[in-house]
């Protein structure tokens, strides 16, 4: 049967309490260190971070939780993905400079990200960046890609379909939803494998069966995406 890849856009926002690390603790271990506490917000170190892997393996969440956590520490976030055709300038008050899928950069996104990240390196700002493949295999113009790898760099794993349907399995004890065999089966089968869009479609579920006062089943979840 042909899956579905989902997208869904996230209520909250993804944040870093809320990963699933798995394989990616050293990853998750590090960007935490370096966010610091809202609290009591650290100096953010200027050496750059890149994380890589396929698709679903967490880039993205990880990218916009660290832009949340810096957001709620009062920083400006400068943000770049292959969405944005005409990227804007540098701006000083930024905090730190995040860049999303950088292996689908235009040039002129290119452009636009190596000045950003030379600005953000003189002023002491940090850089996180994500693509799906390892800094030596990015399709950049080479002053770009080797800046990209120089820093810290981090190779993040898919989820295997265990550690996935254990993560769901506890997302909906823990919100007091039943969920059977076959319907995690199904959502694991039909849907995107990113794991934040398999919470978010666990969140709709949980509302639209609040809703309609019937059980989680598998008729439950067609229905809900046809009357959408």
């Amino acid at each position: 049967m042909k899956q579905l890849a989902l997208d869904i856009g996230l209520a909250t926002g993804p944040t870093l309490a809320d990963f699933f690390a798995g394989p990616n603790e050293p990853a998750l271990r590090h960007l935490t260190l370096w966010v610091g506490d809202a609290r009591a917000p650290t100096l953010h170190s200027p050496v750059p971070t890149y994380l890589w892997g396929d698709s679903g393996c967490g880039k993205s969440h990880l990218l916009e939780a660290v832009g949340g956590a810096l957001r709620e520490q009062g920083a400006g976030v400068g943000w770049l993905t292959p969405a944005m055709s005409n990227p804007p300038e540098f701006d000083e008050r930024w905090g730190a400079v995040l860049l999303d899928d950088v292996h689908l950069f235009t040039a002129v996104q290119q452009h636009a990200a190596f000045n950003w990240f030379v600005n953000a390196q003189s002023l002491q700002r940090g850089v996180v960046a994500a693509g799906a493949v390892p800094p030596a295999d990015l399709p950049l113009r080479e002053d770009l890609r080797t800046r990209l790898g120089w820093g810290h760099v981090f190779h993040l794993q898919v989820l295997s379909e265990t550690e996935r349907r254990a993560v769901l399995r506890h997302a909906a004890d823990s919100r007091g939803v039943m969920l059977s065999d076959d319907v995690l089966d199904y959502m694991l089968h039909r849907f995107s494998r990113d794991l934040g869009s398999l919470m978010e479609l666990l969140t709709q579920l949980d509302g639209y069966a609040l809703q309609t006062q019937r059980a989680i089943t598998i008729p439950l979840i067609r229905s809900m995406l046809e009357n959408e």
